[in-house]
Order: C-alpha cells, then sequence, then structure tokens
C-alpha cells in the first residue's frame, strides 16, 4: 500500500493545511479516504490518476470530509479526461449517503450519478466486513462523532492492514479493532484540554495505540493549535513507538 496525505487539517483555514482527505494506492485499485473540498484540486496537484480512482471512502457527513464529493462528481461528468473511461467508481459510507447525494442533485439539478461511467453507491452498516474493492477486504465500527461516523480498517490481501478513524471521540473499542495493524491513522484534534469530548487529543490517542500495538501510528485532522509544537516529541512521551505527524504531500508505503 502507498499512502499520500492530501489534507492532514480541519475546516480551519490554514496556510499549510487542507482540509481530510487521503488516497490510498493498493493492489486492487486507488481509494480515496474522505473527500474535502481541497480534494478534488489536491489529488491534481499530487499528480494521482484521479481519472481512474477506483473507491471513494465518506467517513462521515461533516463538510470539512464531504464536501468534495459533489464537486468531484461534477467536474468528472464533465471533463475531457474521463469520456472514455468505463470502469466504475464506488462510493461508500454510512447510512444516509444515498440522501446526501440526492440533496446536492436537487440543489441544482446535477444528475452527479449518471456519469461516462458507471457509479455504485453503497451504505454500509457499522461491524460490517465487506470487499471494498477485489482483494481489499474492509470492516467497519461505528465511533462517537456523529451518528453515520463509521472508522475502517482495511487488509490488501495477505498484506498489510491500516485503520482510519477520521474524526472520532474516545472509545476503547478504536484499540482492540485497530489491533497489530501496520498503519494506525488517527485524527488528533487537540494537544489537550480538547474542548469537545466527539474528537481525540494527544493522551487519548496515544492510549489507543497503547492498546492496538501497531507498526506505526500517523496523526492528522490537526487544529493550528499543533503550530509550532512537535507532535512526534510529545507523543513519545506518551508511547515509545513511532508516530509521524500528517503534513500534506507525506507520502507513505505500508508493508507487513
Amino acid at each position: 500500500m502507498r499512502l499520500v496525505v492530501l489534507g492532514s487539517g480541519t475546516s480551519v483555514p490554514h496556510p499549510q493545511r487542507a482540509a481530510s482527505a487521503h488516497w490510498l494506492e493498493t493492489s486492487a485499485g486507488s481509494v480515496l479516504l474522505d473527500a474535502s473540498a481541497a480534494a478534488v484540486h489536491r489529488m491534481a496537484q499530487e499528480n494521482l490518476n484521479w481519472v481512474e480512482l477506483d473507491a471513494i471512502w465518506i467517513s462521515h457527513f461533516h463538510l470539512d470530509h464531504v464536501g468534495g464529493l459533489a464537486p468531484f462528481l461534477f467536474g468528472t461528468k464533465h471533463a475531457p479526461q474521463t469520456r472514455n473511461r468505463r470502469k466504475p467508481l464506488f462510493i461508500y459510507g454510512g447510512y444516509g449517503l444515498k440522501k446526501l447525494l440526492s440533496a446536492f442533485d436537487e440543489a441544482g439539478d446535477y444528475d452527479l450519478l449518471h456519469q461516462p461511467f458507471p457509479v455504485e453507491v453503497r451504505e454500509v452498516a457499522p461491524r460490517t466486513d465487506f470487499e471494498l474493492l477485489p482483494k481489499l477486504h474492509a470492516r467497519t465500527l461505528s465511533t462517537p462523532h456523529t451518528r453515520e461516523s463509521l472508522a475502517i480498517r482495511l487488509t490488501e490481501g495477505d498484506g498489510p492492514s491500516l485503520v482510519y478513524t477520521s474524526d472520532t471521540g474516545y472509545t476503547d473499542a478504536l484499540g482492540a479493532f485497530s489491533e497489530r495493524v501496520e498503519l494506525f491513522m488517527m485524527e488528533c484534534s487537540f494537544w489537550r484540554n480538547k474542548p469537545i469530548e466527539t474528537h481525540l487529543e494527544l493522551k487519548d490517542a496515544m492510549q489507543l495505540a497503547r492498546r492496538a500495538e501497531p507498526g506505526r501510528v500517523l496523526l492528522a485532522h490537526l487544529y493550528p493549535e499543533w503550530d509550532g509544537i512537535d507532535v512526534s516529541v510529545e507523543a513519545r512521551k506518551l508511547w515509545p513507538g513511532d508516530t509521524i505527524p500528517a503534513t500534506d504531500g507525506l507520502r507513505m508505503t505500508i508493508e507487513r
């Protein structure tokens, strides 16, 4: 697996951090993990093959995670690059995803799902096992953020696994869900004294890391209060493992 961080930040405008989006390249195909408004152009800036994107995962319906989905589909519908595409695009998310896309359509009669290629929208329940793409196994877990919020664990055949929590409050279940993954991608909105329970601060994230014992931790969804703080140094005070702060454009190889 190869990961490209498209957006390591939040809904708060930041000169170096776009809102949440990650590109995952696997032997089964490419997956966009969340689709912030910035993701539409960040894929092109990183020279990624957005024309052949295989699947999109929407963790929940806050705009800094889903705000780019409709613009992306609007773009692929009219872009000359996608005229000859015929393979399907799969869009996954929790219950309500189809209703959300219908609302986007109704706002401007966009007909976003009528593309030059097939589009399949699939709503997924918590604690579901399924093939997100052939030989890319997925498992979901409900998380304490919004009603539809889901973490996802992806495993590439007999190869490496990662967990993408997206936005979440603390729950012990995430530690067990993420046990022994090669990469544990967690939100870490706040350094300390978090103002809201439905996000993580550093001590929460490191407690989950101690439970999961992953190969590496990647911390993203970083609010501006992290500016000027060495995330890795602070994390090492709480967990001795390898903790990497996400930055826009960061590229990682995930191996077993």
